[in-house]
């Protein structure tokens, strides 16, 4: 006569989230299941966020545009990453087998949209070391070349199927300072322009 009634989790972080591992699973994986709307929405609004932020870049390092259109063609990446969603794999959600399984078309369109927006990234780390070199200002041009190096490591390692927790959290490694070279780039730049 009674029936139980579960509230949804209140915390959706990746730690709340009933089966995910970092150190086996990407962030990407967090798509599936009841709450894989989150992921989806993140991927979207951030990718429209990052390519704003493009816009900026390009006013910021005007005359050299190709590093604001590097980055918005990450933006773009994560938007398309989140309308093609990861095909559950290696036991995430729960109920999905530990293999990695087969790749439907939304699956291989998500780890290409990946692919060319992290390459977008990494390139564009290069093109502002570049120009910050040629301008004299060393710490900026080392900081960008390593942040593209180690972004590069961590994405490498992951795409090449490695599956280790060294490698899972490489990349995650690798994404963080990504996103905090973009984010002290933003701040930097808005900071010496206005």
């Amino acid at each position: 006569m009674y029936q139980t009634v579960t509230a949804p989790p209140t915390d959706c972080t990746p730690a709340a989230r009933d089966g995910f591992d970092l150190t086996r699973h990407q962030w990407s994986l967090l798509s599936n299941g009841t709450l894989g709307w989150i992921q989806i929405t993140n991927f979207v609004v951030t990718g429209l966020m990052v390519t704003a932020s493009a816009a900026g870049l390009r006013r910021a390092l005007a005359p050299g545009r190709w590093a604001s259109r590097l980055v918005a063609g990450y933006g773009a990446g994560l938007v398309c990453a989140g309308i093609f969603r990861a095909d559950p794999a290696l036991g995430f959600p729960p109920g999905t087998p530990a293999g990695a399984g087969t790749v439907s078309w939304h699956g291989i369109l998500h780890f290409a949209s990946g692919a060319v927006g992290f390459g977008c990234l990494i390139a564009a780390c290069f093109m502002v070391a570049r120009r910050f070199a040629a301008e004299g200002r060393r710490r900026w041009a080392a900081y960008s070349r390593v942040t593209g190096v180690l972004f590069l490591a961590g994405f490498v390692g992951v795409a090449t199927g490695g599956g280790s927790a060294a490698t899972n959290l490489g990349f995650v490694g690798g994404i963080l300072i990504g996103w905090a070279w973009l984010t002290a780039l933003s701040i930097h730049l808005y900071r010496t322009t206005h």
